[in-house]
């Protein structure tokens, strides 16, 4: 009675704190790569310039590249743990500049907006966590001390 006690309270499962964040890590890295960065590719760039939107007035080709940064570049990093921390702020910052002025902050609701909403929170949970915890002992900036 005393052990199913202790199991339900959680104090019987083991933990693995640098699994778990290695875990996110790599889980949150590939998704974003995976959905948002490998369409984003070198040689889909002239697909993408036609219609991107131009955001702070930087032009299109500008805020592609830095939607292109975060999405494939540094997706790859998280994914690694490599700069992990500096990574996933410019991505969160990124996604969320993106929720604010192309989704307009949609996350309940209708329209073809309201579905991306969800999404967008996750990763930008996920991506905080990440940036405040670091990547973890199992990743390049853990092997070199920085994890």
């Amino acid at each position: 009675m005393a052990r199913l006690a202790a199991l339900a309270s959680g104090r019987g499962i083991p933990e693995f704190p640098a699994l778990a964040l290695t875990a996110l890590r790599i889980t949150t890295g590939a998704a974003l790569f995976l959905h948002h960065g490998w369409e984003k590719r070198p040689t889909q760039w002239g697909v993408f310039m036609a219609h991107f939107p131009n955001l702070f007035h930087l032009g299109s080709p500008l805020s592609f590249l830095i939607a292109f940064f975060s999405d494939f570049v540094c997706s790859l990093l998280i994914v690694l743990g490599l700069g992990t921390r500096w990574a996933a702020l410019f991505c969160f910052c990124n996604l969320w500049v993106a929720w604010e002025f192309v989704h307009h902050f949609a996350f309940l609701g209708r329209g073809p907006e309201a579905d991306h909403g969800e999404l967008i929170v996750l990763y930008l949970g996920a991506l905080a966590a990440i940036a405040l915890a670091g990547p973890g002992r199992f990743s390049i900036d853990g092997a070199r001390g920085n994890g």
